[in-house]
């Protein structure tokens, strides 16, 4: 399975080996601390302490492995090792180190600090935001902290909050472009683009190729200026740059020259960025794989499976899903426009408890779907609605945007038995494209080769026509180019579908206020338009996608 949320910011929040606010050299009883350290461990933890910031990492490790040997739990020696392994990306062990550490030093706000990052870092968005604010109660001048707080806000879609944690973040560091980038793509979601503009202006003008600004402009201006287009132009053929920087640097180069009517170089360099890309990035998708797993899926459903003995469990719940930039953040903007939805984005929650209770049965998913008891399945869905309440505080029902959850459609019908499926297509050379020329996170590594593209929206729409034969009265098939044709319509089946009666601020979806993750989080500002069709500037350049459709059959549009 693949995750297919844009391509996010990389938390780059520096961070130091000294001891600030160590507090006294006093652990749990019987805990060596640095106070008793013989002369070859504290040369030790200053050899690492060194290796770290030479960015040796790997032999920062292994020193602080030995301290740790001769001093069991050192807390200034499981701190830097945090450090270490927040530096090398491995977070779990970072997340690991920092709690152990809390327990000696619960008043440091470094500490709650970089335990927050971590967090983030690894989807625990509730615990970071708590170790944030603790730290602000702590430090409240912690420029740092307010920024690892406006970051977690950020990402639970809590957009006012973030906003004046990242403002105040700038007003103690005003330096911080990491802050102000975060603050820009805040903005941005909760369709102030003005504002979103302006803050990556602000990053450009003390960072002139920074990559992340230049690609958040690309997401939210109508149109690149003419020095605009010089500037990237000029950035993308450096050759000192990362490589993260240099394809985000040509996916916003690509799209200026679209905006300028040259798509012949854009497609081109849009080919250069997604092959950057791929070769700076782990791919862990492949068509084999995928085919066989969307097989075993229709193999094992096709049979009768157990469900929650509740037939009303799950009413709440409206799950979207389909592929990238195939329509579904309008759809949630326009369910979430609705007096009684709450949208709640991207949200992981589905796939998170599915992949909790394969590796608690130890089999891979959907083999043991088989042996699942219909109490198994109360189980999950009791689950699934507890880690999504905060979605129904104000509101009774809320939308799961989750677009993996196209592969686990009848699994939650199995948890969730009242639950609403959307399935959101597009036309699919549109939607390919459109895939194409954006910047996905490496985990939707199908994205930067136009066959893989096609392979993917086979399997996509091979699996949610099974869905819709097997489950005909829970799952809705909705066409993007239908609900452009006439969208009151197309809205009014879209409710009554969900239970909920026509409310006429679906149709004004695009004045909701409301926090927006993805990269429609402009155009879902903008009433409904009929000009985003792209593929006809491209001809035949994409012969051989629509072949590659044809081949894997899908219909034409």
């Amino acid at each position: 399975m693949v995750c297919s949320l844009q391509c996010e910011p990389q938390i780059k929040q520096s961070v130091h080996c000294d001891d600030v606010n160590s507090g006294a050299e006093i652990g749990p009883p019987g805990q060596v601390t640095g106070a008793s350290f013989p002369p070859v461990t504290t040369r030790l933890l200053a050899r690492a302490r060194s290796e770290w910031e030479e960015r040796r990492f790997e032999d920062a490790e292994r020193s602080l492995a030995s301290v740790l040997d001769l001093a069991p739990g050192d807390p200034k020696a499981m701190r830097m090792l945090g450090m270490v392994a927040r530096s090398r990306g491995d977070y779990v062990k970072a997340v690991e180190c920092f709690r152990r550490v809390l327990t000696v030093w619960p008043a440091d706000p470094f500490l709650h600090t970089e335990f927050g990052f971590s967090l983030v870092s690894i989807g625990e968005l509730d615990e970071a935001a708590r170790h944030f604010r603790h730290a602000c109660s702590l430090a409240p001048d912690s420029a740092p902290a307010w920024f690892g707080l406006g970051e977690a806000l950020w990402r639970q879609a809590r957009g006012d909050q973030a906003i004046a944690a990242l403002q105040r973040a700038l007003v103690l560091d005003p330096s911080n472009c990491e802050a102000r980038l975060t603050l820009a793509r805040a903005q941005a979601g909760l369709g102030r683009i003005e504002a979103a503009i302006a803050e990556f202006r602000e990053v450009l003008r003390c960072d002139p190729v920074n990559a992340d600004a230049w690609y958040g402009l690309s997401m939210n201006l109508a149109g690149f200026e003419a020095a605009d287009v010089a500037c990237l132009e000029q950035a993308f053929t450096r050759a000192d740059l990362p490589p993260r920087a240099h394809y985000l640097l040509g996916f916003a180069f690509a799209k200026a020259l679209e905006d300028r009517g040259d798509y012949a170089r854009a497609f081109e360099v849009f080919g250069l960025a997604n092959a950057a890309q791929r070769a700076s990035i782990e791919v862990t998708w492949g068509v084999a794989e995928e085919h066989r797993f969307v097989d075993s899926i229709q193999g094992i459903f096709a049979n009768d499976v157990s469900k929650a003995p509740d037939a009303d469990s799950g009413k709440e719940a409206i799950l979207i899903v389909g592929i990238p930039r195939s329509g579904s953040t309008l759809v949630e903007q326009i369910l979430a426009s609705h007096p009684a939805v709450e949208g709640a984005n991207e949200i992981k929650d589905m796939p998170a408890i599915l992949a909790t209770e394969t590796h608690r049965r130890g089999s891979e998913f959907p083999l043991w779907v088989p042996d699942a008891t219909a109490l198994d399945w109360q189980r999950l869905g009791q689950e699934y609605l507890a880690r999504t309440a905060r979605w129904r505080r104000h509101k009774p029902s809320f939308t799961d945007k989750n677009l993996m959850n196209w592969h686990l459609v009848g699994a939650a019908l199995a948890m969730l038995p009242a639950a609403h499926v959307i399935i959101v297509r597009r036309d699919p050379v549109e939607t390919c494209l459109a895939c194409w020329r954006h910047c996905f996170t490496e985990d939707a590594g199908f994205s930067c080769n136009l066959d893989d593209v096609a392979d993917y929206y086979g399997e996509f729409w091979r699996l949610t026509r099974f869905w819709l034969q097997k489950y005909p009265a829970h799952v809705f098939d909705l066409q993007y180019e239908a609900l452009l044709a006439d969208p009151e319509h197309v809205i009014r089946r879209v409710l009554d579908f969900c239970g909920l009666p026509f409310d006429p601020a679906c149709l004004a979806f695009h004045r909701t206020k409301r926090s927006v993750l993805t990269p429609s989080a402009a155009q879902v500002r903008r009433p409904l338009r009929h000009d985003t069709a792209r593929s006809g500037h491209y001809g035949y350049r994409l012969d051989r996608l629509r072949q590659r459709l044809r081949d894997a059959g899908v219909p034409a549009a």
